[in-house]
C-alpha cells in the first residue's frame, strides 16, 4: 500500500500514480483506442469520403450519462468492499490487543507458559489469516510451533479456524484449571469469538466479488461506446476526434480498472491493504503486552509496502 502525505505535492502524487500497474494498463489501452480511432478517421474520411455523414451525437450524450451512472455505482461498490476489508482488519487489531490485555491481567503473574501460548497462537492466527486470504495458509510461516503442532495444523483444511479453535480451547482449559476467573473468562471469550467473526467477514469479501455478468456488461458497454464514438465526432472535429475519443476512453476505463483493483483488496497491488504489515504489528504488540518474546527473526515488510516522502 502506498503511504503518502495528503495535499502536499500535486505533481509528485501524479507521477507516482503513473507508475502503478493499473495506470500502465489504462495508458496502453488508451493508446490502442487512439490508434483504432485514427484508422477509422482515415478510412471514413479519406477512403470512403463520408466526411458529412455521421451518427446522431445526441444518442452518444445519452449513453455517456448512463455509462457514467453505471461507473459511479461500480466505483462506489468497489470502494465499499475495500473499506469493509479495512474495517475488518482494524477490528482484528483491536480484538487481538484486547484479548492479550485481558489474558495478561487475568492469568497468575508467574504463569509464563500460558502467556507464551496465547502470544504465539494469537500471532499465528493473524499470520495464517493473511496467507489464507492470498495463496493459502502455510504452516511454515507460523511462529513458535514444534513439528508435531505444525503437522497437526497442516492436516487441517482451514488453518485459521483451527488456530482460533486452539485459542478457545486454551481459554477453556485455563478456566477449568481456575487460572481465569468467571469475569475474566467472559471478557476473554467475547474477544476470542470476534476472531472468527473477522475471519468470516474477510472470507465473504474475498470470495464474493461483484457479479460476473455485471462486470462483463460494463466492459462491453465501454468498448462498444468507444468504438462507435468516432463516427459521431469525426464530421465535427476531424482528426481532433482521435484525442477526444482517447480522453473519454481514458476516463471511463480508468475508473473501471481502478475499481477492479481496489475490489481485490487482499492482494499485492499498490492500493491493496497492507495486511502483512498489520499482522506483523499485531504480533509485535501481543508479545509486548503478554511480556514474552519469541526467538524467530522479525518478519520483513511486505514487498508492495512503499513509503514515499511526498
Amino acid at each position: 500500500m502506498i503511504i503518502y502525505a495528503l495535499n502536499k505535492n500535486w505533481l509528485r502524487d501524479v507521477r507516482h500514480l503513473i507508475r502503478s500497474w493499473t495506470m500502465q494498463r489504462v495508458l496502453r489501452s488508451t493508446l490502442a483506442v487512439a490508434g483504432h480511432t485514427a484508422v477509422i478517421c482515415f478510412v471514413w474520411m479519406q477512403m470512403l469520403g463520408f466526411e458529412k455523414m455521421a451518427l446522431d451525437s445526441f444518442i452518444f450524450s445519452l449513453l455517456g450519462v448512463v455509462l457514467s451512472v453505471l461507473l459511479s455505482f461500480r466505483t462506489t461498490t468497489a470502494y465499499d468492499r475495500w473499506w469493509d476489508g479495512k474495517k475488518a482488519w482494524g477490528e482484528l487489531v483491536n480484538n487481538c490487543r484486547n484479548l492479550a490485555i485481558y489474558v495478561h491481567s487475568t492469568l497468575p503473574k508467574d504463569d509464563k507458559k500460558s502467556r507464551a501460548f496465547f502470544a504465539v497462537y494469537i500471532s499465528n492466527f493473524c499470520i495464517a489469516l493473511r496467507d489464507h486470504l492470498k495463496d493459502g495458509a502455510n504452516v511454515n510461516e507460523l511462529i513458535g510451533l514444534n513439528e508435531n503442532e505444525k503437522q497437526e495444523l497442516s492436516a487441517k483444511s482451514h488453518i485459521p479456524a483451527s488456530i482460533a479453535s486452539s485459542i478457545t480451547n486454551g481459554v477453556q482449559d485455563a478456566y477449568q484449571a481456575k487460572l481465569i476467573s468467571n469475569e475474566g473468562h467472559l471478557n476473554i471469550k467475547i474477544h476470542s469469538q470476534e476472531l472468527v467473526n473477522v475471519l468470516g467477514i474477510c472470507e465473504r469479501i474475498k470470495k464474493k466479488p461483484i457479479r460476473f455478468s455485471y462486470n462483463v456488461y460494463l466492459k462491453l458497454f465501454i468498448t462498444l461506446y468507444t468504438v462507435c464514438l468516432p463516427c459521431a465526432l469525426m464530421p465535427v472535429s476531424g482528426y481532433c476526434s482521435i484525442l477526444m475519443v482517447a480522453f473519454v476512453f481514458f476516463a471511463f476505463v480508468g475508473l473501471e480498472l481502478t475499481a477492479e483493483e481496489i475490489e481485490d483488496r487482499f492482494g499485492l497491488d499498490c492500493n491493496d491493504l497492507p495486511i502483512g504489515d498489520i499482522a506483523h504489528t499485531i504480533k509485535k504488540n501481543v508479545f509486548e503486552i503478554l511480556e514474552t518474546r519469541h526467538t524467530q527473526k522479525e518478519e520483513p515488510k511486505e514487498i508492495y509496502s512503499k513509503v514515499f516522502n511526498l
